[in-house]
């Protein structure tokens, strides 16, 4: 990958079938087309090669240590663009932990890894006070929420209280310590994990807490040729314990996000393309499948994110394409299926999937 670059596919859907859904994967140069010299909205900036090719190089490092995760890891460089959290669903054993670590070395992050167990008091992830009897005062101990990529393994198997004490670290971006606000670092990023397999003993997320994450990514089980890769790696010594013995090194770090994050601010949505997302989101609210369609909060995500991929495409304007690859791992976890609906067949996805193709599409 001698120019990494992220530039929009020719179609938005994702480059592997089983990640339909997630993020699509960003093509190397010689899969896609320049981008163009005038943009067509007015006022549109154009991206920085030098940030954007940062970033795109944590494909190819990511995959020294994770194979055949580029959608997941398109999804969660969008995030870090959108100041977002993310939720990753997938089964034991496909390297959602070894992802996420990968992740913050590849970018100089730190990140902390929290085991949601029933017994997990909220004092356990943001911190609590101490007593110091040489000083016969209350200290404040940081817990693991004060990091730049919190990991909370398995966050559906602890109650809602401490499933709640990640709700203000998520939207504020803080933790209130004895009525006062301890700031996290920046940025801050919770990657909640869950099975979607297995069920008992667990406490599912509310509506209103899944809807504090930015995007829902699933992690499939790899293909035959990637889980011989797999196997190969771990047959040549591959110690997924040990990523610097892996040759995994530092791409891009945090002043590189902010400088990346300022640009993505300024990318520019038209109108029209505005009342598109809009649409979307609206149609969700009206589906006879649905109990629960997609809140303001969701389409501003929606916004957000497609600016982020359009921004990574090289291209400072937002398309309805965009929207389109974005509306799934955006929205999927923002709605509600009817229960005779889920007795029918129906999935989320289908649900979106009617949408996209029944909402007209600007020209």
């Amino acid at each position: 990958m001698t120019e990494p670059t992220w530039q929009q596919p020719p179609a938005p859907a994702a480059e592997d079938p089983s990640a339909a859904g997630n993020p699509p994967v960003a093509p190397g140069p010689a899969e896609t087309p320049p981008v163009p010299a005038a943009p067509p909205v007015e006022g549109a900036i154009t991206p920085s090669a030098e940030l954007r090719e940062g970033l795109a190089e944590l494909r190819a490092e990511v995959a020294k240590a994770v194979v055949g995760q580029d959608a997941a890891v398109t999804g969660l460089v969008i995030a870090l663009l959108c100041r977002g959290h993310v939720l990753l669903e997938g089964v034991p054993g496909v390297a959602k932990t070894l992802l996420v670590r990968t992740l913050s070395a590849a970018l100089d992050l730190d990140t902390k890894r929290v085991q949601f167990t029933p017994d997990l008091m909220p004092g356990d992830v943001t911190g609590s006070l101490v007593y110091d009897a040489s000083t016969a005062q209350f200290s404040f101990r940081e817990g693991p929420v004060f990091t730049n990529l919190l990991l909370a393994d398995e966050i559906n198997r602890t109650p809602p209280k401490t499933q709640a004490s990640l709700l203000e670290a998520m939207e504020e971006r803080q933790v209130s310590v004895d009525g006062l606000p301890k700031p996290l670092p920046d940025p801050f990023l919770v990657i909640a994990t869950q099975n979607p397999v297995e069920y008992e003993g667990t406490y599912p997320l509310p509506e209103a807490q899944l809807d504090r994450f930015l995007l829902k990514l699933t992690l499939p089980l790899p293909e035959r040729d990637h889980e011989i890769e797999v196997l190969r790696r771990h047959s040549r010594g591959f110690d997924p314990r040990d990523l610097a013995a892996a040759g995994l090194r530092a791409v891009s770090d945090a002043h590189q996000l902010a400088r990346a994050r300022a640009e993505v601010a300024q990318v520019q949505i038209s109108d029209e393309v505005l009342g598109y997302a809009v649409d979307v989101c609206r149609a969700t609210r009206q589906s006879p499948s649905l109990s629960l369609g997609v809140s303001p909060r969701g389409a501003t995500a929606l916004l957000a994110t497609s600016r982020a991929w359009a921004w990574l495409s090289g291209r400072g304007y937002v398309t309805p394409d965009d929207i389109k690859a974005l509306a799934h791992p955006t929205l999927r976890h923002r709605v509600q299926l009817r229960p005779e609906a889920e007795l029918e067949g129906v999935t989320a996805e289908s649900v979106l999937d009617t949408v996209l193709a029944a909402v007209p599409v600007p020209r």
